[in-house]
């Protein structure tokens, strides 16, 4: 399923690797990083309002939707650094060595990954309804970790977890599609099936990008915390307004990564980019004005 107006290319990034990425538009380069359990369809609406001025890459990530998804060697096949570097591969693929950069879910991860390693490509970065990942597990305790019983699952050593969820790929990736979204409008027929079909064929690359956010991502960053590293590009983070029941201040965990922040709460649902996608270009917009 195409994104209107924008044509389709698959681009090596490393050693037997290619992704599937969306291109349109004309202007300065922004790329589009989509989350779980999506494909770069995600960013439909978003990327055809940006693509009046700007180029627009949306890729699937590695692991994900069309691109490849190489089997799981180590906890580098899937961390956050490898797949950031496969958006930089990509971009300068494309003939951008420098771009704003925008993520949701998995895919902010990623950015988060790209933009603390590679900040001379990365001038400009959003971050979509996620926290860092170290507070991420930290701020998980009690009762109220049970809204993220996938990411305990996924955390496991291979086998079970690819093993339970092939074994219902529908209804495990389809109750995220349900419960995580305040307008289930937003996630039309058509596309649901896409991103259900997609999820299903993904299970094992899938369940490894999981595995190395327990891992290996919380070693890089904890690395870099240690080391004091910020951004140092202008940073964008979007996400859901929970209000006193999210338990923490998401903004000042924000801060600590980011002195050049603008933190902004919406009233859509998970699936922003989709719920509210005229909010989040204009989110967009206001960023890469900055």
């Amino acid at each position: 399923m195409p994104i209107p107006g924008f044509d389709t290319h698959r681009i090596q990034v490393a050693p037997g690797v290619s992704l599937n990425a969306a291109v349109g538009g004309t202007g300065a380069p922004v790329v589009l990083l989509h989350g779980f359990p999506q494909t770069h369809l995600m960013w439909r609406h978003v990327a055809a309002d940006l693509a009046a001025d700007h180029t627009v890459i949306c890729p699937d990530l590695r692991g994900y939707g069309a691109s490849d998804k190489p089997a799981e060697q180590g906890p580098d096949t899937y961390s956050k650094r490898t797949m950031a570097a496969d958006t930089v591969a990509l971009a300068r693929a494309l003939g951008h060595d420098r771009f704003a950069l925008a993520g949701h879910d998995r895919g902010a991860l990623v950015a988060f990954r790209a933009g603390l390693d590679h900040p001379d490509a990365v001038s400009h970065l959003a971050m979509l309804d996620v926290v860092p990942t170290l507070d991420m597990w930290d701020v998980l305790h009690g009762a109220s970790a049970a809204v993220a019983f996938h990411l305990y699952l996924m955390a496991q050593p291979p086998g079970l977890p690819e093993q339970l969820i092939a074994a219902a790929p529908d209804a495990f990736f389809g109750h995220f599609l349900d419960v995580w979204t305040r307008d289930p409008s937003a996630i039309g027929p058509e596309v649901r099936a896409e991103y259900l079909r997609a999820s299903a064929a993904a299970v094992p690359s899938i369940v490894a990008d999981f595995r190395a956010s327990s891992g290996i991502d919380i070693d890089h960053d904890r690395t870099d915390l240690a080391a004091g590293s910020k951004f140092t590009m202008p940073i964008t983070v979007v996400q859901q307004d929970w209000g006193a029941a999210l338990g923490y201040d998401a903004a000042a965990l924000w801060g600590a990564w980011a002195p050049d922040l603008d933190h902004r709460l919406t009233a859509a649902g998970h699936f922003m980019a989709e719920e509210a996608p005229a909010e989040i270009a204009g989110a967009l917009r206001a960023l890469l004005a900055r």
